[in-house]
């Protein structure tokens, strides 16, 4: 069954026709929105926890984000994989196999949570202490990861959901429901915290009952009748020829997330070992970044959706067109950031915590990573267009050897022979500019719009 089904697509947007830039701006501001709001997530456990239950427990909650990261990383790679052939079917208005697409990923999350669950519970003290976590911090530190990890299933359902509605073109319904759970989660991260002074788990509590609430809104939009994508429960199932050709173009970006995430716990267990004033700053700067990387998170997954739907409709020239407007657009948004952040990172740290080491620890790499935002933004560009093409197989290799081996490799041998922290931090903009010359010359070298036929 293979038709366009138009009067389906009322609550999606077909990305194959109009202006690229227009459909791509307009996909790209309620991603941008609901990252800002996802953001607040765990921004306001930090802020709350940081105000109201000191630098140690601010340290459990800021160091949470790289074990969390490496935990899930893989499981949603699989599903932007399952993202990229929603699109690439709904592009070509196939509506059987976006529908047998949809519901495999939705049984791949099911079993995702579950297994991350047991996973996140029993091994958390585990890769703690491989982290060097301070000995200070590591109580609330477990506290807080194991009660995050209780809802490790809603995390990844959130996830799994807002990816199938982007694929097809939806992103401002992800927004409002993210609206709504992150204003939740604000609300009980006060009241758990200031109101009833509970300790740091109430602010991993309060994040997994928002998350669930997020669920909770997109299971009953996508259990809507009459709509491309109704999600019908008793069809729940792994497909096989879908499973398979989820995981062919989600396990290359699953390998590399997780290999970004592993290099990112190598890193983090190194600021570690500089104390508890350092694992706060450098917890407090991810929590910063990740604002700053909204815009390029905003405009990948816009590329991704916009590069899947036409080349899934043999529009070449078109989908060249919004790759470039996507990677100049997120190169531009990242540095003028990059500037501000530069400029102000001594106020945006001290929002976190007052303490004189550790605003002097998150200064020190905000003023050395900062202004090096573009070339960021430029890898994660060309990753997201390889993504969209099913080329995701180029950007894991250059992720793996870059930003994990050749990181890893450099942080071994600079912390041997100097042992300062400050060069830690130099390790993230000299692997940019080197994967940033990779992408740049298989960018405009390759035939990646013909890579869903090869």
């Amino acid at each position: 069954m293979t038709n366009k089904h138009h009067s389906s697509r009322s609550q999606t947007k077909d990305m194959t026709a109009g202006s690229p830039y227009a459909l791509m701006i307009g996909f790209a501001m309620p991603v941008f929105l609901s990252q800002v709001f996802q953001q607040l997530y765990n921004t306001a456990d930090a802020f709350i926890v940081g105000k109201f239950l000191g630098t140690n427990a601010l340290a459990a909650v800021t160091s949470s984000g790289t074990l969390i990261f490496l935990m899930t990383s893989f499981f949603m790679g699989i599903a932007m994989g399952g993202g990229v052939v929603i699109s690439r079917y709904f592009g070509a208005g196939d509506s059987q196999q976006v529908f047998r697409a949809i519901h495999t990923v939705i049984a791949f999350g099911i079993v995702s949570g579950v297994l991350l669950t047991a996973a996140g519970v029993a091994l958390t003290p585990t890769f703690l202490k491989w982290m060097q976590t301070d000995p200070e911090v590591m109580p609330e530190a477990v506290e807080y990861f194991r009660y995050y990890f209780l809802g490790a299933l809603a995390m990844v359902m959130y996830n799994i959901c807002c990816n199938i509605m982007n694929a097809l073109g939806d992103s401002r319904r992800p927004l409002y429901y993210l609206i709504f759970s992150s204003l939740l989660n604000v609300t009980l991260d006060l009241l758990f915290i200031a109101g009833f002074h509970w300790g740091v788990w109430a602010a991993a509590v309060a994040t997994v009952i928002s998350q669930a609430s997020s669920v909770a809104l997109c299971m009953i939009h996508l259990l809507k009748k009459g709509s491309i994508y109704t999600v019908e429960i008793k069809k729940i199932r792994f497909y096989g020829d879908m499973l398979s050709e989820i995981i062919h173009n989600g396990l290359p970006s699953g390998v590399q997330n997780s290999v970004i995430a592993f290099a990112n716990v190598i890193v983090q267990s190194q600021i570690n070992s500089f104390g508890k004033l350092a694992m706060a700053a450098y917890g407090t700067h991810a929590k910063i970044e990740g604002f700053a990387f909204l815009p390029i998170t905003s405009f990948n997954m816009a590329s991704t959706t916009f590069i899947s739907q036409n080349l899934g409709a043999k529009q070449y020239d078109r989908a060249k067109k919004g790759s470039r407007f996507s990677i100049l657009a997120a190169m531009l948004l990242a540095e003028a950031i990059g500037i501000l952040y530069y400029i102000f990172a001594p106020e945006l740290i001290g929002l976190f915590d007052k303490t004189a080491g550790v605003i002097e620890y998150g200064v020190g790499q905000a003023r050395t990573v900062a202004l090096f935002y573009f070339l960021l933004a430029f890898s994660h560009s060309i990753a997201a267009v390889c993504r969209g093409a099913g080329k995701a197989f180029v950007p894991m290799i250059i992720m793996l050897s870059i930003w994990c081996v050749l990181r890893i490799s450099y942080i071994a041998a600079i912390m041997y022979l100097v042992g300062e922290i400050r060069y830690i931090y130099w390790a993230y903009p000299l692997t940019w500019s080197i994967s940033s010359v990779i992408y740049l010359i298989y960018y405009l070298r390759s035939d990646w719009v013909h890579g869903f036929e090869r």
